[in-house]
């Protein structure tokens, strides 16, 4: 026979030197340990005795255990020992799980109202599969064994106070807690239990119902003034650039400081937004903008110390390429960049469609001043100022509208024929528009037609005929 410390997990023997016994199992070909302790090998048969003796709780035990978990409705405990049962729990027994109407004989709104993490308890056994079932309500002598106060620190004494039956002799913190009989005395024998104390079947105080009603942060425990306030430094965490002043917002940048940096690739971060900028002046702030996800959102702002930093860096920086991409660098604080909502120049509003890419505001400009004053010509434009094929001008007689769309439609420019109406404006329904065919009554394109061809008797022009497809 041999004797060696094992720990689980380690390889005792091959498969098939020995026949695996008590405290081993079989892994790709070994027999390994499930269990510290020591190696024996009897008749053939290598087994492993716990140094420590296995203990697994049994229904109508009574545990041990320290609560370290609490929800609204449920909690759990770490089951440190088996009265009776000395050894050591195995993983899947070592956490007993509790519900709220197994704390005391009361109406309990929500576990933290009877126990708190940190409290040492005695527990019933009620189930030990799947999961151990801890129940602290059917016997007097389980429940709090030993508790401290939260805002202090102290340990609390049974004392009944109304609602309250526990309290701190240091800070006078009053709670209640689901107490054993033995609460504070250790292992000594108790004529008259503390389980008394806590007023099994009886209604909530005035006291209490008023604290439950303010919800879970009307119960929320703070510090002792007179332990937080030990002399220490006080230090808060601010995000970076926020001034120190009781509105705890960001500090507002003197005008001209503050840059919006767009086009930003995905990859490129703060830091690596801060070693680009640094180069330019001091700076008080810099961040890339992300999403819930922590993606970048393409954007960021750079605020630095003076305006003529902030100058230099958009000189410099503007339009510069990160891998690929070209940013855009400008003042955040530009009012030309930031009004998005233009005032719209005098005079009616013509819409000149079906252009050439080539057209210029020039062109459109001279066509139109043969027949009315042109105040403003606008060519419209995508990303890159690529032109859209079609623009407004506005001309300051109202009534020679009717006039320059007679003159003017379906004339060329650089061999297009262009379409000119009188445009809708944003919100008239009975505005003129080519874009939806319409002749300034506010009918549609299809309604027109049919009103044509009912003037004409009814007759329908006929549609060209469509290859069929093979």
């Amino acid at each position: 026979m041999t004797a060696s410390l094992v720990t689980p997990g380690s390889i005792i023997a091959a498969e098939g030197e020995h026949e695996n016994g008590e405290g081993t199992a079989l892994d790709s070909g070994n027999i390994v340990s499930t269990v510290v302790g020591f190696v024996h090998v009897d008749n053939g048969v290598i087994s492993v005795a716990a140094a420590n003796t296995i203990v697994e709780p049994e229904v109508g035990d009574t545990v041990l255990c320290e609560v370290v978990k609490l929800n609204e409705k449920h909690g759990e405990a770490m089951i440190t020992c088996v009265e009776g049962k000395p050894g050591s729990l195995q993983p899947q027994h070592l956490y007993g799980q509790f519900f709220v109407t197994g704390l005391v004989d009361r109406f309990m709104h929500q576990t933290s109202d009877a126990l708190r993490r940190r409290d040492v308890c005695r527990a019933l056994v009620k189930e030990v599969h799947p999961v151990v079932r801890l129940d602290f309500r059917e016997r007097n002598d389980c429940g709090v064994l030993h508790a401290i106060c939260p805002p202090c620190g102290d340990t609390l004494q049974p004392e009944l106070d109304g609602d309250w039956n526990v309290k701190c002799p240091t800070c006078g913190y009053q709670a209640y807690r689901a107490l054993a009989d033995n609460y504070g005395a250790g292992w000594a024998e108790l004529d008259q239990g503390a389980s008394a104390l806590n007023n099994a079947g009886k209604r909530w105080g005035a006291a209490a119902e008023a604290m439950f009603a303010k919800g879970p942060s009307g119960r929320a425990t703070f510090i002792a003034a007179d332990v937080r306030e030990d002399g220490r430094e006080r230090s808060y965490f601010r995000f970076e650039g926020e001034s120190g002043g009781r509105g705890g917002g960001r500090q507002r940048a003197a005008p001209g400081t503050r840059l919006f940096v767009g086009g930003l690739p995905r990859e490129v971060g703060t830091e690596e937004l801060r070693e680009l900028f640094k180069a330019h002046g001091d700076m008080t702030d810099c961040i890339v903008l992300t999403d819930d996800a922590g993606v970048n959102r393409g954007f960021g702002f750079v605020t630095y110390a003076e305006k003529s930093m902030a100058e230099a860096a958009i000189k410099a920086l503007d339009g510069h390429r990160i891998n690929g991409r070209r940013i855009g660098v400008r003042d955040a604080d530009d009012d030309k960049k930031k009004d998005r909502k233009k005032k719209e120049p005098q005079g009616l509003k013509l819409y000149i469609g079906n252009l050439p890419f080539s057209a210029t505001a020039e062109q459109l400009q001279t066509l139109v001043a043969a027949h009315a004053t042109v105040n403003e010509v606008v060519l419209a434009t995508g990303p890159g100022d690529k032109p859209k094929g079609f623009g407004f001008v506005f001309i300051a007689e109202k009534d020679k509208g009717e006039a320059v769309v007679a003159a003017l439609n379906q004339s060329e420019i650089d061999g297009r024929k262009i379409k000119v109406d009188i445009a809708k404006a944003k919100g008239d329904k009975g505005g003129r528009n080519t874009r939806d065919g319409g002749d300034g009554s506010g009918k549609s394109a299809r309604e027109v037609q049919a009103l044509r061809e009912e003037g004409e008797g009814g007759k329908k022009r006929r549609r060209r005929p469509r290859n069929k497809k093979d």
